[in-house]
Parts: structure tokens; sequence; C-alpha cells
């Protein structure tokens, strides 16, 4: 996957792309390069929100690309994963001038809040497995924020284990897996095909516990 992206490039034409696949597929690797890419190349500092915010362990991979888009420069959105939220919605209060304290709301309740109190609305959002603080509602409710984002001029790329989340009307759908990165129907990528044999009959995987 890495090595394809380096050499081919990736276009993003539609407002909305999500990208699917098993665990240690590289998506949260795709992700993390994307944001670091945008951060130290395309991406305007005048939201100090705007971070990559990873670690020591994060890939190299960002360093090797090149983001590209249109002008003027978007400046809106952010980089959401589970592994900085916290830490980035101590810092929102006092820089958004807000009295929302994210941190003193659910998981679920403060990435919601974040997103659609954002103070400039065109820009790049990235959203690494958001599924992870949202309930089947709040799913429901993220899916209207996008929409919100696109409706404004904004671009999302989400990364995601949810079938309700890839169903974004009109989005295009990236699964990886052991050909690389390829583009597919919703309802042909292996999450949608495996939840619905579950939900056809879950006795068929849990009677191998």
């Amino acid at each position: 996957m890495v090595d394809e992206i380096v050499r081919l490039g990736m276009d993003f034409d539609n407002p909305v792309t999500v990208v699917v696949g098993e665990n240690g597929s590289g998506k949260s690797t795709l992700m993390e390069a994307l944001a670091s890419a945008w951060t130290s190349g395309f991406h305007g500092a005048e939201d100090a929100l705007w971070s990559a915010g990873g670690g020591e362990h994060d890939t190299d991979f960002g360093r090797h690309l090149t983001c590209s888009g249109t002008r003027p420069q978007p400046y809106g959105g952010c980089f959401l994963r589970a592994e900085t939220m916290h830490s980035m919605f101590e810092r929102a209060t006092p820089v958004r001038g807000t009295d929302t304290v994210y941190n003193a709301m659910s998981h679920g309740q403060s990435f919601l809040q974040y997103v659609a109190d954002r103070p400039v609305g065109v820009g790049l959002w990235l959203l690494d497995e958001p599924e992870a603080a949202l309930s089947f509602s709040s799913c429901l409710g993220l899916l209207a924020v996008m929409k919100d984002l696109v409706d404004e001029g904004s671009q999302v790329i989400m990364a995601t284990h949810s079938p309700l989340l890839a169903a974004f009307p009109g989005a295009d759908v990236l699964e990886l897996g052991d050909d690389g990165l390829t583009s597919t129907a919703w309802a042909d990528t292996d999450m949608v095909r495996n939840w619905s044999n579950f939900f056809d009959s879950p006795e068929r995987f849990l009677r191998h516990l």
C-alpha cells in the first residue's frame, strides 16, 4: 500500500472518502501520513488545534507525501483519533474561546460537539475510527454533521470499521486488503458482508467461542 501510494499518488475528488479494512491493514498508517503531509506542507497555521498529534512510533510515511489542492488553501478541519482526542479537547476550550468543556462530556458527546462547534467550516477533516466514541444514534449524528461539513465546502476522509458510517451517501469507498487499496461499492466490502452474515445467523460465529 505504501509503495503504491508513493509511486502513483492518490486523488481525493469526492467530498467524502471512506477507507475500510481489517485491523493492521494500514488504515491508521494512511491517516497519520495524510495528517503529517498536510500539516507540514499545505495546511495553514491559523488553527492551533490542527495537528497530526502523533507519537514517536508513528509512521514516517507522511514525509514521502506532498499534498496539493484548491487555492486559496483551506485551513479548517482537524485530525481526530482516539489516541490524542483527550489532549486536543483539553486545549480546545481556551483556544476556541468557548464555555464548552469537552472533556466533561462523555466520549461520544465530546466528539460530536467538538466537530459541531468548528470555528472554521471549510477545511480537511481526517477522522480515524470515530465509531470508537459513538453509539448507533451518535453515528447517525456524525453523518448529519458530515453532511453539514460537505455543504460548507469541506472534505472528509475517514477510516472506519462501521458499516453505518461507511454508508455516507455518495462517498467513495476504498478497501485496504491483500491487493492494496481498491475502490469498491459499500455493499461489496468484506466489512458489510461479514456484519450482514453475522446478523443473519449469529450462532454460526458464536458457536466457535
